[in-house]
Protein backbone atom coordinates (compact mmCIF):
# COMPACT_ATOMS: atom_id res chain seq x y z
CA UNK A 1 0.00 0.00 0.00
CA UNK A 2 1.40 3.24 -1.68
CA UNK A 3 2.18 6.10 1.45
CA UNK A 4 -0.06 9.12 0.69
CA UNK A 5 1.90 12.15 1.47
CA UNK A 6 0.16 15.83 3.01
CA UNK A 7 0.52 18.46 1.33
CA UNK A 8 1.08 22.07 2.49
CA UNK A 9 -0.38 25.07 -0.09
CA UNK A 10 0.39 28.50 1.76
CA UNK A 11 -0.91 30.63 -1.45
CA UNK A 12 -1.65 34.00 -1.36
CA UNK A 13 -1.67 36.03 1.80
CA UNK A 14 -1.98 39.73 0.55
CA UNK A 15 -0.87 42.45 2.91
CA UNK A 16 -1.01 46.35 2.14
CA UNK A 17 1.67 48.92 3.60
CA UNK A 18 2.30 52.74 3.07
CA UNK A 19 5.83 53.92 3.04
CA UNK A 20 6.42 57.67 3.40
CA UNK A 21 9.71 59.00 1.40
CA UNK A 22 10.79 62.41 0.80
CA UNK A 23 13.08 63.43 -1.65
CA UNK A 24 17.18 64.30 -0.55
CA UNK A 25 17.61 65.30 -4.19
CA UNK A 26 15.12 67.68 -6.31
CA UNK A 27 12.73 64.88 -8.62
CA UNK A 28 12.82 66.35 -12.84
CA UNK A 29 10.34 64.81 -14.27
CA UNK A 30 8.93 64.48 -17.96
CA UNK A 31 6.25 63.12 -19.22
CA UNK A 32 5.77 61.94 -22.76
CA UNK A 33 4.68 64.98 -24.70
CA UNK A 34 1.72 64.62 -26.89
CA UNK A 35 3.21 66.32 -29.77
CA UNK A 36 5.49 64.12 -29.53
CA UNK A 37 3.03 61.12 -29.57
CA UNK A 38 1.21 63.16 -32.77
CA UNK A 39 4.76 63.36 -34.66
CA UNK A 40 5.50 59.61 -33.84
CA UNK A 41 2.37 58.52 -35.03
CA UNK A 42 1.98 60.88 -38.56
CA UNK A 43 5.72 59.56 -39.33
CA UNK A 44 4.37 55.60 -38.89
CA UNK A 45 1.20 56.66 -41.15
CA UNK A 46 3.14 58.43 -43.84
CA UNK A 47 1.98 61.70 -43.45
CA UNK A 48 3.69 64.80 -44.27
CA UNK A 49 5.68 66.32 -41.96
CA UNK A 50 4.57 70.30 -41.21
CA UNK A 51 7.02 72.68 -40.65
CA UNK A 52 9.01 72.71 -37.14
CA UNK A 53 7.11 74.58 -34.56
CA UNK A 54 8.99 77.37 -32.72
CA UNK A 55 9.84 76.21 -29.44
CA UNK A 56 6.92 77.31 -26.31
CA UNK A 57 9.17 76.62 -22.93
CA UNK A 58 6.19 77.63 -20.87
CA UNK A 59 4.38 74.31 -23.04
CA UNK A 60 6.93 72.41 -22.71
CA UNK A 61 7.04 72.67 -19.01
CA UNK A 62 3.63 72.14 -18.60
CA UNK A 63 3.69 69.45 -20.55
CA UNK A 64 6.41 67.36 -18.76
CA UNK A 65 4.25 67.25 -15.56
CA UNK A 66 1.73 64.76 -14.59
CA UNK A 67 -1.16 66.29 -13.51
CA UNK A 68 -4.48 64.18 -11.71
CA UNK A 69 -7.69 64.56 -13.07
CA UNK A 70 -8.07 67.83 -11.24
CA UNK A 71 -5.24 69.19 -13.21
CA UNK A 72 -4.01 71.08 -9.84
CA UNK A 73 -2.36 68.40 -8.31
CA UNK A 74 0.45 66.11 -9.91
CA UNK A 75 2.18 63.24 -9.77
CA UNK A 76 4.39 60.42 -10.65
CA UNK A 77 3.79 57.25 -12.16
CA UNK A 78 3.84 54.31 -10.01
CA UNK A 79 5.57 51.78 -11.90
CA UNK A 80 8.35 54.35 -11.54
CA UNK A 81 8.47 53.40 -7.67
CA UNK A 82 8.46 49.69 -8.31
CA UNK A 83 10.53 49.67 -10.97
CA UNK A 84 13.52 51.22 -8.37
CA UNK A 85 12.77 49.08 -6.05
CA UNK A 86 12.95 46.24 -8.07
CA UNK A 87 16.75 46.91 -9.10
CA UNK A 88 17.68 48.01 -5.80
CA UNK A 89 16.31 44.58 -4.74
CA UNK A 90 19.43 43.00 -7.42
CA UNK A 91 21.78 44.94 -4.76
CA UNK A 92 19.86 43.02 -1.84
CA UNK A 93 20.42 39.76 -3.41
CA UNK A 94 17.07 38.87 -4.40
CA UNK A 95 16.17 37.76 -8.25
CA UNK A 96 14.54 40.53 -10.22
CA UNK A 97 12.01 38.63 -11.63
CA UNK A 98 10.70 36.62 -8.85
CA UNK A 99 10.37 40.34 -6.80
CA UNK A 100 8.43 41.46 -10.00
CA UNK A 101 5.51 39.51 -8.83
CA UNK A 102 5.94 39.62 -4.79
CA UNK A 103 4.47 43.32 -4.75
CA UNK A 104 2.66 45.99 -6.68
CA UNK A 105 2.71 49.98 -6.16
CA UNK A 106 -0.32 51.46 -5.82
CA UNK A 107 -1.70 54.02 -7.88
CA UNK A 108 -3.31 57.29 -6.07
CA UNK A 109 -5.19 57.89 -8.93
CA UNK A 110 -4.97 56.79 -12.65
CA UNK A 111 -1.27 55.75 -12.99
CA UNK A 112 0.01 57.99 -10.39
CA UNK A 113 1.09 58.66 -7.01
CA UNK A 114 0.84 61.95 -5.87
CA UNK A 115 3.48 64.24 -5.27
CA UNK A 116 3.56 67.25 -2.73
CA UNK A 117 5.50 69.81 -3.27
CA UNK A 118 5.62 72.83 -5.65
CA UNK A 119 7.21 72.52 -9.06
CA UNK A 120 9.27 74.85 -11.23
CA UNK A 121 10.49 75.22 -14.48
CA UNK A 122 13.94 73.74 -15.12
CA UNK A 123 16.18 74.43 -18.61
CA UNK A 124 18.90 71.78 -19.51
CA UNK A 125 20.79 71.58 -22.40
CA UNK A 126 20.24 67.28 -23.60
CA UNK A 127 22.50 65.52 -26.28
CA UNK A 128 20.33 63.57 -28.50
CA UNK A 129 21.03 60.27 -30.37
CA UNK A 130 22.77 62.10 -33.44
CA UNK A 131 25.10 63.99 -31.20
CA UNK A 132 23.29 67.56 -31.63
CA UNK A 133 22.22 69.02 -28.41
CA UNK A 134 18.86 70.51 -27.46
CA UNK A 135 17.16 73.19 -24.80
CA UNK A 136 14.77 71.29 -22.70
CA UNK A 137 12.02 72.31 -20.41
CA UNK A 138 10.69 70.43 -17.94
CA UNK A 139 9.81 70.45 -14.13
CA UNK A 140 11.32 70.34 -11.15
CA UNK A 141 10.42 69.55 -7.56
CA UNK A 142 12.96 71.60 -5.23
CA UNK A 143 11.53 69.81 -2.69
CA UNK A 144 8.68 66.44 -2.47
CA UNK A 145 7.79 63.73 -0.67
CA UNK A 146 4.89 60.94 -1.75
CA UNK A 147 3.29 58.16 0.46
CA UNK A 148 3.86 55.04 -1.49
CA UNK A 149 1.23 52.32 -0.94
CA UNK A 150 1.90 48.55 -1.54
CA UNK A 151 0.30 45.33 -1.74
CA UNK A 152 2.48 42.52 -1.49
CA UNK A 153 2.46 38.91 -1.02
CA UNK A 154 3.45 38.36 2.66
CA UNK A 155 4.33 34.76 2.26
CA UNK A 156 6.72 35.67 -0.68
CA UNK A 157 8.16 38.91 1.29
CA UNK A 158 7.85 40.94 4.62
CA UNK A 159 6.97 44.33 4.84
CA UNK A 160 10.08 45.08 6.89
CA UNK A 161 11.60 43.83 3.33
CA UNK A 162 9.96 45.88 1.43
CA UNK A 163 10.95 48.90 3.60
CA UNK A 164 14.57 47.82 2.90
CA UNK A 165 13.97 47.43 -0.80
CA UNK A 166 12.59 51.41 -0.83
CA UNK A 167 15.23 52.51 1.23
CA UNK A 168 18.04 51.36 -1.17
CA UNK A 169 15.89 52.40 -4.24
CA UNK A 170 15.81 55.73 -2.69
CA UNK A 171 19.92 55.83 -1.99
CA UNK A 172 21.08 54.00 -5.00
CA UNK A 173 18.53 54.06 -8.00
CA UNK A 174 16.29 57.01 -7.88
CA UNK A 175 13.44 57.89 -9.95
CA UNK A 176 12.53 60.46 -12.80
CA UNK A 177 15.24 62.42 -14.83
CA UNK A 178 19.12 62.27 -14.36
CA UNK A 179 19.02 59.52 -11.95
CA UNK A 180 21.91 57.58 -11.14
CA UNK A 181 20.45 54.54 -12.00
CA UNK A 182 20.39 55.70 -15.82
CA UNK A 183 23.03 58.36 -15.74
CA UNK A 184 26.57 58.51 -15.21
CA UNK A 185 26.55 61.88 -14.03
CA UNK A 186 22.40 62.17 -12.11
CA UNK A 187 21.87 62.46 -8.60
CA UNK A 188 18.41 63.79 -8.95
CA UNK A 189 14.80 61.86 -7.57
CA UNK A 190 16.71 60.69 -4.92
CA UNK A 191 14.72 59.81 -1.91
CA UNK A 192 14.62 58.61 2.27
CA UNK A 193 12.07 57.54 4.40
CA UNK A 194 9.94 60.11 5.84
CA UNK A 195 9.13 58.79 9.67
Amino acid sequence: MAKQAEVSITGLKRNEVTIGVKGTTPLIVHRFAEKARKEMLDKQMKKARSGKEAKDPNKDYLGSIYFLEDKKRSGFPAVGFKAAMVRAGKQLGYTMTDLRGMFFVKADEGDLIQIHGDHRMREDIVRLNGGTSDIRFRAEYPEWNADITIQYNANAISAEELVKLVEVAGFACGIGEWRPEKSNTGSFGLFEIDN
